[in-house]
């Protein structure tokens, strides 16, 4: 249940993040992209913070924890540079 809420989350930061981005790509071109690369870097640290909770605090190893991050990083991430890419 953890995943899809943190799946859920990613892509609910992201539509902030393009929100902010299209507001201020009015008089800053690049806000678009600035905005992508800076919800990339913030998902990517949340991602790795989670990996890191489950770690050392649930017991999990990290051969364990892994694939859950790459999940949880990899697929906002990938949808947040498609998006980009495609739309704006």
């Amino acid at each position: 249940m953890r995943t899809p809420l943190f799946l859920l989350t990613g892509f609910l930061l992201l539509a902030a993040f393009f929100i902010l981005g299209k507001q201020f790509s009015s008089n800053y071109p690049a806000a678009m992209t600035t905005a992508t690369i800076a919800y990339v870097a913030l998902w990517l640290a949340i991602a790795a913070f989670n990996m890191w909770t489950g770690v050392a605090k649930a017991g999990y190893s990290a051969a364990e924890e892994l694939p859950v991050f790459a999940l949880i990083f990899l697929v906002p991430a990938v949808v947040a540079a498609l998006v980009r890419w495609r739309f704006f």
